[in-house]
């Protein structure tokens, strides 16, 4: 794959990513009882881990156009399209889906969260977002030929 793709707007969106998600580690406490109590800030918490899933997947559509790897009817697509070429990991694959999977509850089910399931989702996936990135990282390196 000797295609362009836009490295500086990557760079940003996983920039954004990570400033989001270093926000909601700084504010995720250690018990769901207290996550529970946060009030505005576990909005805050909700909100930045949108955030930071909306840039995930910012990115892999740049990197799906840019390498033109085929145009993508859904997010699903894209995230085969990368696992295909070389891109992603499956593992990562199945991060980014339960990803968007979270994303979906917290938006559309916004006034029926279950604070408890949260908490242990964020708990155990924060190093989910450290994992792409990486990865993206890697990528870009190799096309760049670092």
């Amino acid at each position: 794959m000797t295609r362009k793709v836009r490295d500086a707007a990557i760079r940003i969106k996983l920039q954004e990513m990570t400033e989001s998600i270093d926000i909601v580690k700084e504010h995720l406490p250690n018990s769901v009882d207290s996550f529970r109590q946060l009030g505005i800030v576990k909005d805050g918490i909700y909100k930045r881990a949108e955030y930071a899933i909306e840039n995930v997947f910012d990115i892999c559509a740049i990197l799906n156009a840019d390498l033109h790897l085929g145009v993508p009817g859904t997010d699903e697509n894209i995230l085969e399209n990368l696992v295909q070429h070389g891109v992603l990991a499956p593992a990562t694959r199945q991060n980014l889906k339960a990803m968007k999977g979270f994303r979906n509850i917290v938006v559309h089910r916004y006034g029926a969260i279950d604070d408890a399931l949260v908490f242990s989702i964020l708990e155990e996936h924060i190093g989910d977002f450290a994992l792409f990135r990486q990865e993206v990282e890697h990528f870009l390196q190799s096309m760049n030929g670092e």
